[in-house]
């Protein structure tokens, strides 16, 4: 045993027991058979093959930090939530993801970034689950799984298969606003800190008066929009296929830390019934002019963490968590998600994920929920169960937070789309990006990445129906876009 052995800390196994060995099984002699006694040998090999918790199959491939939200504008007219109130400052997680690729995809293909935040306020945790873009594919939820498995790998050949992909988007009209988008210059970012972050969905707002209002949350991102062409994406998924992670952790711990700045638009309660666009399509954007961008505050992420897998595999965000002032809309998309998020991470990382490093409220827990797999916080209370005469929690969620969120609705039970008002329709949003957002060299690229995807294994019908799709958005863009695939 060298010097340098004896001084630094022991092995011991998981229960804390010093070992033996770490480099040598224990064996009937040196050249013998390994024996079923060496339970540290089986604790390793066991715990190596349980390494892996499913990956998420949406957002697997992704990165995260540590950080603060601190409020620099007041706001408190419109909510109560306490995380935005004048001055305040709160501890939060953020983590970006790509969306369709696994694990071990490049950080560099064309795709949406996820924009999840979980921050830790006096009332539980708030998250904040969104994308890099205001808008998104579907506006029904019962439409996401579909949507995902058409962006997922070919059952047949196991490989991205860009037919599945516009076989999707072209009998899908809804998602022309957000294709758009994903084939424009922000569908590579170039790093993580150089892309916005939206909420995407339509959330409420409820002041400590009990008003209501319709809210959209924009983080700006502070270090300036810059994306990558397809060419350098192309470039760096060979080079380095953990670029922006790479680009995230070491900025952070070269004391570079990125920030965001948090703008909301604000719909009073009201006008949603008869606005020009149905407030709650997760399709449409409102448009600034309609309703301006107000300043919240400013969102800096400063701290890596100790531990990728147990701060960031396993962080847990869900749109379920809201804490009071802050509720849902009637956004099919949002709905949907409230289920469907905590659901998966019970199925990924077992019942009590919320006890886990990054998902554990800085603020008590008073909660009935008891046993399960993996559960290490004793029960808070010796009878649970509500009510009881023992003196459990009690929830008295009006007395002490106002009105919980919610709206008056009535209605036959339908399968129906949303109820249409006067400018709602499946093209003209994403015209008028293609039209009076992007500048010709933008246009130009828009065209290129398109028509590069299009030339990629798409079908002859799907490929007709592409054509049309995108002629529908724009016909000169549509026209430049078959020419450019051969087929003008």
């Amino acid at each position: 045993m060298t010097q340098a052995s004896r001084n630094a800390p022991y092995t011991t196994n998981n229960a804390g027991i010093p070992v033996e060995s770490d480099e040598h099984s224990l064996t009937v002699g040196p050249d013998g058979p390994i024996l079923l006694q060496d339970h540290y040998l089986i604790e390793k090999m066991a715990q190596f093959n349980r390494e892996r918790v499913p990956e998420r199959v949406v957002h697997a491939k992704g990165s995260g930090a540590y950080g603060f939200f601190e409020v620099t504008n007041d706001v408190s007219q419109f909510t109560r939530a306490d995380l935005f109130q004048p001055g305040r400052r709160t501890e939060m997680l953020a983590r970006f993801s790509t969306v369709a690729g696994e694990q071990g995809s490049p950080d560099t293909w064309r795709d949406p970034r996820g924009f999840a935040l979980k921050f830790y306020t006096e009332h539980g945790n708030y998250d904040l689950v969104g994308n890099n873009t205001p808008v998104f594919f579907v506006r029904d939820t019962i439409k996401f799984q579909d949507f995902i498995r058409s962006q997922k790998r070919s059952p047949v050949t196991g490989l991205r298969d860009h037919d599945m992909q516009w076989d999707f988007w072209t009998l899908s009209p809804e998602s022309a606003h957000q294709v758009t988008w994903l084939m424009g210059d922000r569908g590579v970012p170039k790093t993580y800190r150089h892309m916005n972050g939206y909420g995407s969905h339509t959330y409420m707002w409820i002041n400590g008066g009990g008003e209501r209002f319709w809210v959209k949350y924009h983080f700006k991102t502070d270090q300036g929009v810059e994306f990558l062409t397809q060419a350098d994406a192309d470039r760096l998924a060979g080079e380095d296929g953990d670029a922006h992670r790479r680009d995230l952790y070491g900025s952070i711990a070269s004391g570079h830390a990125p920030s965001w700045t948090l703008k909301v638009q604000i719909m009073p309660f009201e006008d949603a019934a008869d606005y020009r666009f149905n407030p709650f399509d997760l399709t449409k954007v409102w448009p600034h002019g309609d309703y301006p961008l107000i300043d919240v505050g400013r969102m800096v992420l400063d701290r890596n963490p100790e531990d990728y897998f147990v701060h960031i595999e396993q962080a847990a965000f869900e749109p379920s968590n809201m804490v009071p002032g802050i509720g849902p809309s009637p956004d099919k998309m949002l709905l949907g998600r409230l289920f469907s998020y905590p659901d998966t991470h019970r199925h990924r990382i077992g019942p009590n994920y919320a006890q886990l490093p990054p998902n554990r409220p800085h603020s008590p827990v008073n909660s009935y929920a008891k046993d399960g797999a993996m559960r290490y916080e004793p029960s808070r209370t010796a009878r649970p169960y509500a009510p009881n005469s023992y003196g459990g929690p009690a929830a008295e969620y009006e007395g002490r937070f106002g009105d919980p969120a919610g709206w008056r609705t009535a209605g036959e039970l339908v399968r129906e789309a949303y109820k249409l008002h006067r400018e709602d329709d499946d093209w003209g949003q994403a015209g008028t990006m293609v039209r009076q957002v992007l500048d010709d060299a933008a246009r130009d690229r828009l065209v290129d990445n398109v028509s590069g995807h299009l030339k990629d294994g798409v079908s002859r019908p799907v490929l007709e129906r592409a054509f049309q799709y995108w002629r529908n958005v724009d016909k000169e863009t549509g026209d430049r876009i078959a020419r450019s695939v051969g087929e003008g």
